[in-house]
């Protein structure tokens, strides 16, 4: 039997208001009661540290998602799976004019494993990362608990389809996932699956509806059902996506309810594209070669689609394949 050490994390002792202060690479962070900083070789920024942890536990519960997970328009990681690139002003093109951009790649386990212990050792037992505004407490002042069991949540990554045996589990009152306070309308009626003989293992269905009305999270498209690279994603959205997703491949999105505003830039420029505003039964596609933020003033109903096809970014990166979904 061997075992794999967990890679080592460069955190000091905690600092006069009670904060580990971390290096990665040429990377140095730190916080106070109220901002997160961040230095590097030709440059140095600063966020309010509720926006900070936010956009980093999605960065840490996604694995670093696809593509790039811009904190905002300076700061961010892109995901290389295996490798990812941690960058300060390499999107901005302010930054880069002015030769303040810095990027550095780091293996996965050590990115990983430094993220995770900010988030945690940076999140009081107030706040938790992964709730709307209304549903969590402050991020700020001085060191006070943590919220652990919070930020270690496990994403819901189904295997098959969720409900089915042996897989991700339907969520109800009894294992922790009452129903949204948004969401109370939602019915809570199960279908009735009547299979043919012989097939009683093979058939499954389940309100997806209900499903999300019981989601404790926002913006975090888990997976609910997979065929092969498809991944069906639902989501509830509330307030602002903490995280402008710089895609490496194309999303879809399909607005299950009420409405989101996604603000559309140029990937890797900033600059602006489009402003598409979904309502309940809009399907949009987002190209490969965009970022995006979404804004939802009511709790909503989100589907994303992925594919997860791991051949796709250096398919599109080679131009074999296209930036945008479909020719009409």
């Amino acid at each position: 039997m061997t075992t794999t050490a967990e890679p080592a994390v460069n955190a000091s002792q905690p600092n006069e208001v009670g904060y580990r202060e971390y290096t990665l690479g040429q990377f140095h962070f730190r916080r106070d009661e109220y901002f997160a900083y961040i230095t590097w070789p030709t440059g140095s920024h600063m966020m309010s540290v509720d926006s900070f942890l936010r956009a980093m536990q999605r960065d840490i519960a996604w694995d670093f998602f696809y593509g790039t997970v811009n904190f905002d328009g300076v700061f961010g990681t892109v995901n290389h799976y295996g490798k990812v690139d941690v960058f300060a002003g390499r999107y901005n093109d302010a930054y880069r004019k002015a030769e303040l951009d810095y990027s550095e790649t780091v293996e996965t386990p050590l990115i990983r494993e430094t993220f995770s212990s900010i988030l945690d050792d940076w999140t009081n037992e107030t706040f938790d990362p992964f709730a709307s505004p209304h549903e969590t407490g402050s991020a700020f002042g001085i060191k006070n608990g943590d919220n652990t069991k919070a930020v270690r949540r496990e994403r819901v990554t189904a295997q098959r389809m969720v409900g089915l045996p042996g897989d991700a589990p339907l969520r109800s009152d009894d294992n922790g996932y009452p129903v949204n306070r948004m969401l109370a309308d939602v019915e809570q009626d199960e279908p009735l699956v009547e299979a043919e003989e012989g097939f009683e293992g093979e058939v499954s269905s389940f309100n997806l509806f209900a499903y999300l009305s019981r989601s404790d999270v926002t913006w975090n498209p888990s997976v609910a059902s997979a065929c092969k690279d498809s991944l069906f994603c639902p989501t509830t959205e509330e307030y602002i996506l903490p995280i402008i997703h710089g895609n490496d491949r194309v999303e879809w999105f399909i607005q299950l309810s009420d409405e989101i505003t996604w603000e559309v830039e140029d990937r890797d420029t900033g600059g602006v594209r489009a402003r598409v505003v979904m309502k309940a039964g809009d399907v949009s596609a987002m190209p490969a070669d965009i970022r995006h933020q979404g804004y939802s003033p009511k709790r909503s109903m989100l589907l994303v689609w992925e594919n997860a096809n791991p051949d796709l970014p250096d398919l599109i990166a080679s131009g074999k394949t296209p930036t945008y979904p479909i020719d009409f």
